[in-house]
């Protein structure tokens, strides 16, 4: 498994990658996911992804988090795949003002927002939704427990 972090506007939220790396491993072993998958994931600004959730969702708004699976609607375990090459799963984009935004409405950590908004975005691009309650309630679930591996550590972020 490789995760590709393009923090290139948002450098100093380059040290997730460690967290996001125990995350995906922790999320693929417990799906019984093959590891053998690249993962990209951009930190981009407010106009970047209404831009995106423009033109990929017809939605014209700012959101947290978009992913895009490159094998949308299969599922990741029965991918074919090559044991001595990463396939891409995909990307996701992930707002840092909006975040930002977010900790500070719910009284999360910056760096428990970010976590969090990683791991709701790998769950898409394995197949999870939300669009019915039933839907919601299997992935939010599976969201706080993949949170849990992390032990309450979500880095030293601050919004600051």
């Amino acid at each position: 498994m490789n995760i590709e972090l393009n923090a290139e506007f948002f450098p100093k939220y380059e040290s997730f990658l460690p967290y996001y790396e125990k995350i995906a491993a922790y999320t693929f072993s417990l799906l019984h996911v093959p590891s053998s998958y690249e993962i990209d994931v951009s930190f981009v600004d407010e106009d970047t992804i209404q831009q995106l959730n423009r033109d990929y969702r017809n939605k014209d708004s700012v959101t947290d988090v978009i992913s895009f699976a490159y094998n949308d609607g299969e599922n990741p375990v029965s991918f074919s795949y090559q044991e001595d090459a990463l396939q891409i799963l995909g990307e996701i984009y992930i707002c840092i003002p909006r975040a930002i935004k977010q900790a500070e409405e719910i009284g999360n950590s910056l760096g428990r927002e970010l976590c969090f908004l990683f791991a709701h975005g790998l769950l898409h691009l394995l197949g999870y939704d939300h669009m019915n309650d039933e839907e919601a309630k299997e992935m939010f679930s599976l969201q706080n427990q993949i949170l849990e591996i992390l032990g309450g550590d979500y880095g030293n972020e601050t919004i600051n």
